[in-house]
Formats: C-alpha cells, sequence, structure tokens
C-alpha cells in the first residue's frame, strides 16, 4: 500500500476523545430488570433455606434464655434452702453454738456465685456453638483454637487456677468459714473473709493476713465441735496429794456452777492425775471440754482459781518465794564468807601480773 492510502486510512478512523473515553455506562431499563428479575428468583430459590435456619436460631436462642433462667432460679431457691435451714438450726440452743450466721451467708453467696456462673457458661456456650452451626460455619479450628488458647491461659495463670479450684473445694466442703480459728500453716487467726482465691485472717495482735487458698497446704480448724482446755500445776514432792486432790476437785466443781462457765464448760473438770514426778516437783495435770474457741479462757479462769485455793489451804506451788528459815535451824556460818582470792597473797602470780610495769623497771635498776 503506497503511503498516501494509508495516511487516508488514518485520517478517515476518528480517535476517541477524553471525553468519550471517561464516560461511564448507564445502565439501561431493560439491565434493571433483568437484576430484578434474578435477585427475585434468587431469593425465591433460597427463601426457605433462610427462614429455616432463622427459625432454628431463634429456638436455640429461646430454649437457652428458657433454661437458663430455669436453672438460675433452681440454685436460687436451692441457696435460699441452705440459709433457712441454718437460720432454724441457729434457734436451738446447740445450734446457736455451732452456726454463724455470717459464715452460713458467705458461703452460700460463694456457692451460688459459682454455680450461677457455671450454668451460666455452659448454656449460652453450647448456645452459640449450635447458632454458628446454623450457619454452615465449620467449628473444627474454632474449637481447636479455643483448646490451645485454654492450655496457653491455663499454663500462663496455673497460680490463679490453683487458688480458685482449691476455693471451690474449701468452700463446698465447708472446712472453715467466718469466724473460725484456724492454723493454716502460712499464718493463723481469726477468719474474716472467705473468697474464691483469697483467705483473710485476723491475727492474734490485730494484723490481717491474706493468704493465696492454693498456699494452703493443711488446716488446723479449731472452732468446729469441740475444744480442750488443760492445765498442769506443779507443787512440791512433799505437798499431801489427797489435800492436793481435795481442794482441786473443790474448785473444779465451784466453777462448773457459776455462769458464764458453766455454759463454756462442756464437761466436767478431770483431775487426770500426776502427769510427772521429779526430784523437787510433781506436776498434776487437769482437763476438761469446752466450747469451740474458749479453751484460752477457761485455762486462765482455772489458774487464777487453783492459785487463791491454794494459797487459801497453805499449799505451795513451785517456783514461788522461797520459804523463810526457821529459827531454831542452825544459820550456815559459811554463808557470809566470801570465797578466797588469789588476789588476797602479794606473792602469787596474779599480783605479779598486775604490778606497773615503771615499778618492775625501778626495782631492776
Amino acid at each position: 500500500m503506497s503511503l498516501p492510502a494509508v495516511l487516508l486510512a488514518a485520517g478517515s478512523s476518528p480517535s476517541p476523545t477524553p471525553s468519550e473515553s471517561s464516560t461511564t455506562t448507564v445502565p439501561t431499563l431493560q439491565d434493571a430488570q433483568e437484576s430484578a428479575a434474578n435477585t427475585a428468583s434468587w431469593v425465591e430459590q433460597n427463601w426457605s433455606t433462610w427462614l429455616a435456619i432463622g427459625l432454628k436460631v431463634l429456638l436455640v436462642v429461646v430454649i437457652a434464655v428458657v433454661l437458663r433462667n430455669v436453672v438460675l432460679r433452681a440454685i436460687t431457691k436451692f441457696i435460699d434452702r441452705m440459709n433457712r435451714t441454718a437460720e432454724s438450726a441457729e434457734g436451738t440452743t446447740l445450734g446457736g453454738l455451732l452456726v454463724n450466721a455470717e459464715r452460713r451467708r458467705q458461703r452460700s453467696q460463694a456457692i451460688g456465685s459459682v454455680l450461677r456462673s457455671v450454668a451460666s457458661f455452659l448454656i449460652l456456650g453450647t448456645a452459640a456453638l449450635m447458632v454458628l452451626s446454623s450457619f454452615q460455619i465449620d467449628l473444627a479450628p474454632l474449637l481447636a483454637s479455643a483448646g490451645v488458647a485454654g492450655v496457653a491461659i491455663g499454663f500462663g495463670a496455673r497460680n490463679l487456677v490453683t487458688d480458685f479450684l482449691s476455693g471451690v473445694f474449701m468452700i463446698l466442703e465447708d472446712q472453715y468459714g467466718v469466724g473460725d480459728s484456724i492454723d493454716a500453716g502460712v499464718a493463723s487467726g481469726e477468719v474474716v473473709e472467705v473468697g474464691l482465691r483469697v483467705t483473710k485472717l485476723r491475727g492474734a495482735d490485730g494484723e490481717i493476713w491474706y493468704v493465696r487458698n492454693g498456699e494452703i497446704k493443711r488446716i488446723g480448724n479449731l472452732s468446729q465441735g469441740w475444744a480442750t482446755a488443760g492445765v498442769d500445776v506443779t507443787v512440791r514432792p512433799s505437798e499431801d496429794l489427797d489435800q492436793v486432790r481435795a481442794v482441786l476437785d473443790e474448785v473444779a466443781e465451784k466453777m462448773a456452777k457459776e455462769e458464764p462457765w458453766n455454759e463454756l464448760l462442756w464437761g466436767p473438770i478431770q483431775i487426770l492425775g500426776l502427769d510427772s514426778v521429779l526430784i523437787d516437783s510433781m506436776v498434776v495435770r487437769l482437763s476438761a471440754k469446752t466450747m469451740p474457741g474458749k479453751a484460752l479462757t477457761v485455762e486462765r479462769e482455772l489458774r487464777w482459781r487453783i492459785k487463791r485455793a491454794f494459797d487459801a489451804a497453805d499449799i505451795r506451788i513451785v517456783g514461788g518465794v522461797p520459804a523463810a528459815a526457821s529459827e531454831d535451824e542452825a544459820a550456815d556460818p559459811a554463808d557470809g564468807v566470801a570465797a578466797p582470792s588469789v588476789f588476797s597473797n602479794s606473792d602469787s602470780p596474779q599480783v605479779a601480773a598486775t604490778t606497773p610495769i615503771a615499778s618492775q623497771r625501778s626495782g631492776a635498776k
């Protein structure tokens, strides 16, 4: 083809202008009708599936909410029944001594809180998984990720998990409660508050101890059942045992009849007999069953009464003021004489060692 023919062909074909290239295509009425028809056809084909999924999700949610309310109401009634049982026992004579209202209240609240949390977690968690499965979502990766995350959290917060589980079992088993005097190993005192993670104790000097439940390896509860008050009386071996027993019997009988000791003593004060016999003393042991936590109070009062009774009966307790020597007893003449001293002899080595150095040099010259 010749050059004029090529140029003529190029000029005859118009090039697109910038305005024409940037203009967007406007959908026509026919395109809109086709799109609406396709949408209506898709909805017509899938509406039954979506309706079934929606009804299934709604049914799962309704059942979960109703079941959760029923379970929570049952737990609340169970806790209220526990409180009513404690209040009825508190009205009796023995129950008032063994039941602490604040202890029962805190224990029931803690148990109710744990049960409600567990029930809500199980019911709502199961409902959420069922809703996700209704949308054809594969739950295997989700469950695997949750398992890995749970293991990681368990390793990272194992102390917290240990404290929580220990607190739950302590409360469920009623090992101790508010008002009890316990020995937890790491600390001892009166229980002020019992939590799922920390137990609060008040020590003998008024200090507050915060003990993690996971650190408690053993618990000695001094407030459950009854306590034992034991008193040892040490007298001279020359005392008349029959007289000592008679005085102790009188003190025990009188104390058991007086208030408030007649309520604190849950049994008679028993004289167990001689606990030990030594060259310069003998020990008589007494024992009594008392109200929990009142053993120390009974022991102090019993010692007070025994001391006054022994003074009135002229029975000497070992360790008291030594008896004065009688007039007819000859005094030892060596009592007022001091031991001989090496410094009394001027020729002794000790006296020579204390001589000043200057004096020794002058004597040498």
